[in-house]
């Protein structure tokens, strides 16, 4: 008997695109679960009721033999909604309805576009229950969980650092061992992205990063939610010795000064 077999070609174009989608997919259902209160999960651990997990796997197995799938005839992947599919061919086509009104940046998803918008908000809306550290993307909270779990498996032996992820350790190694970023304006050469792009901005004085408030731009993010705490009022960085509050670390740092050799 003759197998027929199905080859999906795809540009490399096409498999960035399909990448970011996986992990903007991945990213909505992981807020959607903090969002509900639900039991967080992190790629490490999971928590679940093993009085009622038994009966959840045959209910899915039952509905999956019910589920109609919709496969895209370019690369083969399934989805159980038409609409999911129909989001997902704008990958080939190109499309991209979903634009940025802060720099004009396009998207293939609205999905997209929602975890793009915090870099010019400096929203962090996930907050770590352990140390209350905020972040504004749940896949960053949830790296950050591995810390207090103690999971950073990844060292860097050059320096001893570790790191969660394997990823991060190898964009940790250009520090030690490449600067492949170079300054078209000085030839000032950078081992990472974003610091060189924020040394070009600084040649060109590009603003990206805008007040949501009062519509001032900012270089450098950091600068930005810095900013925002004028308009919140929140300080976050208390002095532990006599209960002072800061916006900014730089100035807990200056007035922790006042108290050297206080006892």
């Amino acid at each position: 008997m003759r197998i027929h077999t199905r080859v999906y070609s795809t540009s490399n174009t096409d498999l960035m695109a399909l990448k970011e989608e996986n992990e903007v997919l991945n990213e909505i259902k992981k807020e959607d679960q903090y969002t509900n209160h639900h039991d967080f999960k992190t790629e490490e651990q999971s928590f679940s009721c093993s009085q009622t997990e038994t009966t959840s796997i045959q209910e899915r197995a039952q509905k999956s033999e019910n589920i109609s799938y919709f496969n895209c005839q370019d690369c083969g992947k399934s989805f159980t909604h038409k609409g999911s599919i129909n989001r997902h061919m704008k990958i080939h086509t190109g499309e991209k309805p979903y634009s940025c009104p802060q720099c004009g940046k396009d998207f293939h998803q609205h999905g997209g576009l929602k975890v793009h918008m915090s870099i010019h908000t400096g929203e962090r809306p996930f907050t770590c229950q352990q140390c209350g550290k905020r972040f504004k993307r749940i896949v960053n909270l949830d790296y950050h969980m591995r810390v207090h779990a103690g999971k950073s498996p990844f060292t860097c032996h050059q320096c001893g650092k570790n790191f969660c992820r394997k990823g991060t350790l190898d964009y940790h190694m250009r520090v030690h061992t490449e600067r492949p970023y170079t300054c078209p304006h000085c030839t000032k050469s950078f081992s990472q992205k974003g610091k060189f792009e924020y040394h070009i901005r600084n040649h060109t004085r590009e603003k990206p990063y805008i007040c949501p408030q009062c519509g001032n731009g900012f270089i450098q993010k950091g600068h930005v939610i810095d900013h925002i705490r004028i308009h919140t009022g929140e300080k976050p960085f208390t002095c532990q010795q006599c209960g002072n509050s800061f916006r900014q670390k730089g100035c807990l740092n200056r007035h922790m000064k006042t108290h050297i050799g206080e006892k």
